[in-house]
């Protein structure tokens, strides 16, 4: 069963904001810590807006357990670069984190800068409460 949350449309418009204002900037999503779309820009489909979500929950996941084996604290930001893009990942809020796809001509800096005042401004907003579900994975997912 998949379980998806309706995009939060007052978020979208500040991640459209992020992509028009980085040059090169290509997508932004923000996601729960379980993997599941808070919000995404209008660059990129919800169908693959949440296959990145999974992917990024899963970098998110080594970072943690690179983080514990070595006692590296918590996972602040995940940087990857490929050929072609780069994949920027941060945590945004309790709960919450902050993905961008870019090509390789952007200033990585200016994205990781832009990117965490980004998350600065919002604070908040970018919350997503814990989850509970029972052992039937059913409920209504919010915790009492």
């Amino acid at each position: 069963m998949t379980r998806t949350t309706a995009t939060h449309q007052d978020l979208d418009w500040l991640l459209d904001g992020l992509v028009d204002s980085v040059a090169e900037t290509q997508n932004a999503v923000l996601l729960s810590d379980d993997g599941l779309v808070v919000s995404h820009s209008r660059t990129i489909d919800r169908s693959d807006a949440e296959r990145l979500a999974a992917i990024c929950t899963g970098q998110q996941s080594l970072a943690r357990g690179v983080g514990q084996l070595f006692n590296g604290g918590g996972v602040h930001q995940v940087i990857v670069e490929l050929n072609e893009l780069w994949l920027f990942i941060i945590a945004a809020a309790q709960g919450t984190h902050l993905a961008v796809i870019a090509s390789q001509e952007v200033d990585a800096e200016i994205m990781s800068l832009a990117m965490h005042n980004l998350v600065q401004q919002v604070g908040q907003k970018l919350s997503t409460p814990v989850r509970e579900f029972d052992a039937f994975g059913t409920g209504d997912g919010q915790r009492a």
